[in-house]
């Protein structure tokens, strides 16, 4: 499980560093896609495969909405191999996609990481809703 906020930079070389705590849970390889909301999704490998299933499960022919769900997360999608300091790179497509400059935030959210543009991550994380938002999940039966 993959819980935490953690700040880093971008180098001139495209790379980022992926903290430690993060690193030995995503493992040796691990799968970089489009996130939605903007960002980037990193899955380990079992994660991907498990999402991966999910996608395949979609009903790919006669529905032009599942076929463009799937293409948004596979098209793009790359292989990451973290260097021995712990980096890897972001391919320009990925990093087009989020909007990726220099300071970027990653998140731990449960079965995978998310890599957001540092302006982006404090404009959408922004919790004044949080309150309506519980109650439409209650109303779905998630108590907290």
């Amino acid at each position: 499980m993959f819980v935490g906020e953690y700040s880093h930079t971008i180098d001139d070389k495209s790379r980022l560093t992926i903290p430690a705590k993060l690193r030995e849970k995503l493992g040796d390889e691990f799968m970089l896609t489009r996130g939605t909301d903007g960002c980037l999704f990193a899955y380990p490998m079992d994660a991907w495969e498990e999402f991966e299933e999910k996608l395949r499960e979609l009903p790919g022919t006669g529905n032009n909405d599942a076929r463009k769900f799937i293409r948004f997360f596979t098209a793009k999608a790359a292989v990451a191999e973290p260097d021995k300091q712990g980096r890897i790179l972001i391919p320009s497509a990925l990093r087009e996609h989020a909007g990726l400059k220099k300071e970027v935030v990653l998140t731990g959210v449960l079965d995978r990481v998310e890599i957001w543009d540092v302006d982006k991550w404090n404009e959408y994380n922004d919790y004044d809703d949080l309150d309506d938002i519980a109650t439409d999940l209650s109303e779905l039966g998630f108590n907290i």
